[in-house]
């Protein structure tokens, strides 16, 4: 008797109900996929956002910066990225091509991506884990490309005091 009480609801109720089911079963609450939070960290940089930017990163996240030196914990990063989104003008970097792999249960996705920045080009290569649901970025690791014949060059000007 108790699923004919279904039955005895007001239409908009039925209506109501039957959405939310769609809706859940769907995957429309679901955790965002790897891409659009990549993409979505990328944004929160730009746009200066603190508690976005790193909300999606591990508690062990590293980060590989394009200095010599540059390999910061989570704790270390957000120390000397704070100055800068505080005065909101971080860095805007734009993903061109990004391509993925996953290990066999998928809860381990790595990366890598072109990117347009104030450097020219660029390349971001890392690794997101997966937590029940959840995605995070737990390394990052940023280059400058530069061509091969030019290396010379630069290894040179590196070189200068």
């Amino acid at each position: 008797m108790g699923s004919l009480r279904f039955l005895s609801f007001p239409c908009e109720m039925k209506y109501f109900f039957l959405l939310s089911i769609c809706f859940c079963s769907t995957g429309y609450f679901a955790q965002k996929s790897p891409d659009q939070l990549m993409n979505d960290w990328h944004k929160a940089a730009a746009s200066a956002n603190f508690n976005a930017y790193f909300e999606v990163t591990h508690d062990h996240f590293v980060f590989l910066g394009t200095a010599p030196g540059e390999r910061w914990t989570k704790t270390e990063f957000q120390r000397f990225c704070k100055p800068y989104f505080d005065k909101g003008k971080a860095w805007n970097f734009i993903p061109t091509n990004r391509n993925w792999n996953y290990n066999a249960d998928s809860t381990m996705a790595w990366f890598d991506e072109e990117l347009k920045t104030w450097m020219e080009g660029c390349r971001g290569s890392g690794v997101l884990t997966k937590t029940g649901n959840e995605w995070k970025i737990s390394y990052y690791n940023l280059t400058v490309l530069i061509e091969n014949e030019k290396i010379q060059k630069f290894i040179k000007l590196r070189r200068r005091k």
